[in-house]
């Protein structure tokens, strides 16, 4: 009776030892994070689509680039994206086309350094705690298993001063040890799946960004070949 109680999942977490304890515990940690990061992740991609879409639309809907400049930097709404990338490169451009003697390639190379970096920006924001959820995908399965090896030793030395060991004598320890692999996995599968989507969906972005980044300055290099009224 005492081994069927010994091996509820409860009792096992409690039964074993304060390293697999610990190595439990911080794995149990490093899940809640990445899931944490997850969640916040989730939202701030589909936010970054959401607002891509919707500016594309603005974008491509035939209105004026200096009206759509003029709503977005008066703070009409948060800029973000591929906003942003259009209001820094735009800025930009009015500015450098401003200069007395500016020749126009000198002016696209000024756009596009501020468009570049502006997207370099994002992509950072977009990417931030990926390399989290990639540590604890890697990693937390080692940890999880440094917790079972440690656990299982234990097992063996506490039979060592038993004159004649049963299975079970041995199971609880073992079934104790492998409980910690188990939550490693736990941590370790959501955050490698949620990292290989998430990169998919930012690298997704980036070509859209990039693809935008292109064709404003093809419309700007037109512009800037046209006299000033």
């Amino acid at each position: 009776m005492a081994v069927t109680q010994d091996l509820t999942i409860v009792a096992m977490i409690v039964n074993a030892s304060i390293v697999v304890k610990v190595v439990m515990g911080l794995l149990a940690l490093a899940s809640l994070y990445s899931w944490t990061y997850i969640f916040l992740k989730l939202f701030a991609i589909g936010r970054a689509k959401r607002q891509a879409d919707a500016f594309e639309r603005e974008f491509w809907s035939g209105t004026d680039l200096v009206g759509l400049y003029q709503r977005a930097a008066g703070g009409r709404y948060v800029a973000a994206g591929m906003e942003r990338i259009f209001e820094a490169g735009f800025k930009e451009f009015l500015k450098l086309k401003g200069r007395a003697g500016a020749d126009v390639s000198s002016l696209m190379d000024g756009t596009r350094r501020a468009m570049k970096a502006t997207l370099q920006r994002e992509l950072d924001t977009l990417e931030s705690h990926l390399s989290f959820l990639a540590t604890v995908g890697s990693v937390s399965p080692y940890i999880g298993l440094f917790g079972t090896v440690w656990g299982i030793m234990n097992a063996f030395r506490g039979l060592s001063n038993v004159a004649q060991a049963t299975l079970a004598q041995v199971a609880p320890g073992i079934a104790e040890a492998l409980v910690a692999t188990a939550i490693g996995l736990f941590a370790a599968i959501p955050a490698v799946i949620a990292y290989n989507r998430f990169t998919h969906d930012i690298d997704r972005l980036a070509g859209r960004y990039e693809s935008f980044m292109e064709e404003l300055s093809n419309i700007l290099q037109r512009q800037a070949h046209q006299p000033e009224r």
